[in-house]
């Protein structure tokens, strides 16, 4: 069952949830820069980047927490979710009935997330985890279908992380932008800093 939405009635202020990948942080590079945009605008308040867990149903129930708690104080947020938080973005968008904009995101529905299982470390705290069976399971039952009104997917075809083909696939009929070059980093992310903040209603 979808998560409860407020009343129509109740009016809206745009917000922006940011989720992170695997390994990284609210200290990644396209987190910052959004942040900054935000404080810019006066609206860091509206700005949500969390430290997700590294246990995948966990970073969903934390960040389904954040999401509610802004509904109930009259924010609607737009989710922005790079490389695992574009899955994890895709899942909520769908859970909540939000836009999402999904940047080099992870098709769980097309990777063998088993073959993560291991040991990982936190690429800005240096934090040691470890990914298990069960962990790539709670991905594997976290797919669901796009609806694909409520998308925009950005691709560089230079991502030398994952296929963006499968991307490009699994959400066929959203929004699309499709570039040539670049890196899993999204390395135009400056660039398209405008047109993001623009698409989220701010």
């Amino acid at each position: 069952m979808d998560g409860a939405l407020s009343s129509p009635a109740v009016p809206r202020s745009p917000g922006i949830l940011y989720l992170h990948g695997f390994c990284s942080s609210p200290a990644s590079w396209k987190a910052r820069l959004l942040g900054e945009e935000m404080g810019r605008r006066g609206l860091a308040g509206h700005f949500l980047c969390p430290q997700l867990s590294t246990v995948p149903a966990q970073a969903l129930a934390e960040a389904s927490a954040l999401i509610e708690a802004a509904q109930a104080a009259g924010t609607r947020l737009t989710l922005v979710g790079s490389s695992l938080g574009g899955h994890y973005a895709s899942w909520l968008a769908e859970q909540y009935g939000l836009n999402a904009v999904l940047i080099n995101p992870a098709t769980v529905d097309r990777l063998d997330v088993q073959k993560f299982v291991g040991e990982h470390h936190n690429y800005h705290s240096g934090e040691r985890f470890q990914f298990t069976a069960e962990h790539a399971a709670q991905l594997r039952a976290q797919v669901r279908r796009p609806t694909p009104e409520r998308y925009w997917l950005w691709l560089e075809q230079g991502d030398e992380v994952l296929d963006w083909r499968d991307a490009a696939e699994f959400w066929a009929g959203c929004r699309q932008s499709l570039l040539p070059g670049g890196d899993h980093s999204f390395s135009r992310f400056p660039e398209f800093l405008p047109q993001l903040i623009e698409f989220c209603g701010i």
